[in-house]
């Protein structure tokens, strides 16, 4: 990967820092847990910052129809594993909202996107 599209693919917010092509996440430096299928989702919603993210359109990119499991679960559990993450709060989002029945929005913003 040239380094245009590797700098494109790093996003900050608040004291945050994902990078969305090796699939880590850090706060302040430092690296946070967040792997697979929560931090996949957690990247559509940055990807798509500010606009609605169906629960369709995530059981479509995350979870292939191939895939045998309680989707509901899954995505709730991806759900709540991103907001431990980000010190994220339900009830008070800064970063994930959900639309209920609907699906969510990262409704945090970016402070940049790196460029290394």
């Amino acid at each position: 990967m040239d380094e245009a599209n590797r700098s494109a693919q790093i996003v900050r917010f608040g004291i945050f820092e994902a990078d969305l092509q090796t699939g880590e996440l850090h706060k302040n430096g430092v690296k946070v847990p967040l792997q697979g299928q929560p931090f996949q989702v957690c990247a559509i919603l940055l990807k798509h910052s500010g606009e609605l993210v169906t629960r369709e359109e995530l059981r479509q990119q995350v979870w292939p129809e191939d895939t045998f499991v309680d989707f509901d679960h899954a995505l709730n559990t991806a759900i709540t594993k991103i907001r431990i993450a980000l010190r994220d709060d339900a009830d008070n989002p800064r970063f994930v909202e959900t639309l209920p029945r609907r699906g969510y929005r990262f409704i945090g913003q970016w402070r940049s996107q790196v460029h290394r």
